[in-house]
């Protein structure tokens, strides 16, 4: 059974509809990626998801069962605008938001803890959030949304704000979330987290989904348009082969674009008829780029 799973489900403000028609499933254990730009009705699902405002149609079950108030100790949120109290010492917020979510103060302290230790900062115990820096009041705000142990996590640019130890810290963390069995809802605009830490994802464009899937699958889907070729020595006539329509010299040799993928075979024979071939890719396309072209192609 899905641990959330979202039918068909519509938000209007007056005339504006945020969200049409959104259906999505997350397994038990499982990341699972919401993309869009800006204003795409990323957050608006998020908030019906958290039981902060109700869809007009259509609607979100968990377990299976519908949205009630005993729910809000199994989900935790981390949204993009991070709420902590600036002149609030760390475990009197936490802790209080622990026992909001129903737990008991001692065990709040305890997970507290051992949250501070997991991330080597048990110091910051009784600082108060504006001592912190930046990238720490946001690691404490991430201790906040998971300090009572929630089944369904969701996570908006979790990793914003957070030099490249801290996100691989804030990933590996979340990686074991998954392995323990927490469904986790993971929105950001960083493609490469997507790619890496989720399989299925939702593209949202201007309220609609534009993109919906197994990442694998989706790319399939998407010609592949580079070619990355390295050689002992230089090749010539790389720009003449048919189908070729962009090469960039690199360190360690050639980034080719091709517009089908006939051009790659007859790249590699030219290669190869010049020379010693150390290195030759046919790279599929990124995340990112299906992305943009999702996004553009719905906006044209």
């Amino acid at each position: 059974m899905e641990a959330l799973h979202l039918e068909r489900v519509v938000k209007q403000y007056g005339d504006k509809t945020a969200v049409n028609g959104i259906s999505l499933k997350v397994e038990q254990g499982e990341i699972y990626g919401l993309l869009g730009a800006n204003g795409a009705g990323k957050t608006t699902t998020m908030r019906m998801v958290l039981g902060l405002i109700y869809p007009d149609e259509g609607r979100i079950l968990y377990n299976g069962k519908p949205y009630s108030t005993e729910l809000q100790h199994l989900m935790g949120y981390l949204p993009e605008e991070r709420g902590l109290y600036p002149k609030v010492k760390v475990s009197d917020q936490i802790i209080y938001l622990a026992r909001l979510r129903g737990m008991l103060a001692s065990e709040a302290d305890k997970s507290l803890r051992y949250w501070l230790d997991r991330f080597d900062v048990p110091e910051y115990y009784n600082k108060k959030i504006e001592e912190l820096s930046k990238g720490n009041q946001q690691k404490m705000g991430f201790v906040a949304a998971v300090v009572h142990k929630p089944k369904i996590l969701i996570l908006d640019e979790a990793f914003s704000g957070l030099d490249p130890v801290n996100v691989e810290l804030l990933k590996d963390t979340v990686r074991e979330m998954r392995d323990q069995g927490t469904s986790i809802l993971f929105s950001t605009h960083r493609m490469e987290h997507v790619e890496e830490l989720c399989r299925n994802i939702t593209i949202l464009d201007r309220s609609n989904t534009v993109v919906q899937g197994d990442i694998r699958e989706i790319k399939k889907g998407y010609p592949r348009e580079a070619v990355v070729l390295r050689t002992a020595g230089e090749v010539n006539g790389l720009a003449e082969i048919a189908g070729v329509t962009a090469v960039e010299r690199q360190e360690r040799g050639y980034l080719l674009s091709i517009s089908e993928i006939g051009a790659a075979q007859r790249i590699l024979q030219l290669a190869m008829a010049q020379g010693e071939v150390e290195h030759f890719e046919i790279k599929e396309p990124t995340l990112n780029q299906i992305f943009i072209r999702a996004v553009g192609e719905s906006n044209e």
